[in-house]
């Protein structure tokens, strides 16, 4: 009974941060774009208040806190100019980190896979094709398909209800507290716990301390077996 308590079925991945290497990139970029709207952001502001939350959201909170206009329309404006940049940037400079595309490998075998990002859906699925693992995800959520981003849990708790109308599932439906969520941010962290899920933070972002929260903390996913940590019941 002890180890059905910690039985993991399927694992949800972050995407920037945690798969790609680019958090610098959308940093940048999210200054080029606020620059040309005439607003600052420096990259203290960034990793404190922004890191993991969807577009849509760091647009709209940063033009509200300086005061500028923030329609519907002009952060769709901002978000596509954003989404432009990138894919010409990215082309160039795309990175997976270490030991992402051996752990999917390992894994896709006995665990269901998602990601869930705050990222725009065709982004995600670029660095997917780019690791060769698109086909090894069975649903993805992106920022097109939440209301509200991280930290609120409404992305994972999607990603479980879309996991649950997959034929895996159909007999025996998953649980948030069989999903293991990894992220490289506190708002991410915050929404996968908020769903009900297990969480291993990877120091990728942030420091270790910053990310004590999480039920594991890693440096890489090199070498990590999700069965090793629900042994030891660290999950």
């Amino acid at each position: 009974m002890e180890k059905r308590k910690h039985l993991i079925r399927a694992i949800l991945f972050d995407c920037n941060g945690v798969i790609a290497d680019d958090e610098p990139i959308h940093l940048e970029l999210f200054q080029k774009v606020l620059k040309e709207e005439g607003i600052p952001l420096t990259k203290k502001d960034y990793f404190e208040k922004y890191l993991a939350m969807d577009d849509r959201s760091c647009f709209q909170d940063a033009l509200k806190l300086h005061e500028q206009r923030a329609s519907k329309s002009r952060i769709q404006e901002l978000i596509a100019r954003k989404a432009s940049y990138y894919k010409k940037t990215i082309k160039n400079r795309l990175r997976i980190f270490p030991g992402v595309v051996s752990f999917v490998n390992k894994h896709r075998k006995n665990y269901m896979l998602a990601v869930v990002s705050g990222a725009l859906k065709n982004e995600i699925k670029l660095i997917l094709q780019s690791a060769k693992i698109l086909k090894d995800f069975s649903v993805i959520i992106s920022a097109e398909d939440v209301k509200k981003g991280k930290p609120n849990p409404e992305c994972y708790l999607k990603a479980l209800k879309k996991l649950n109308k997959t034929p895996f599932f159909k007999n025996h439906p998953l649980k948030s507290s069989e999903c293991c969520a990894i992220e490289d941010s506190i708002h991410g962290i915050k929404a996968a716990q908020k769903a009900g899920m297990k969480c291993i933070a990877i120091t990728n972002s942030y420091f270790k301390k910053e990310l004590k929260n999480a039920e594991v903390v890693l440096d890489s996913l090199k070498g990590v077996e999700i069965q090793n940590l629900t042994q030891c019941s660290l999950l």
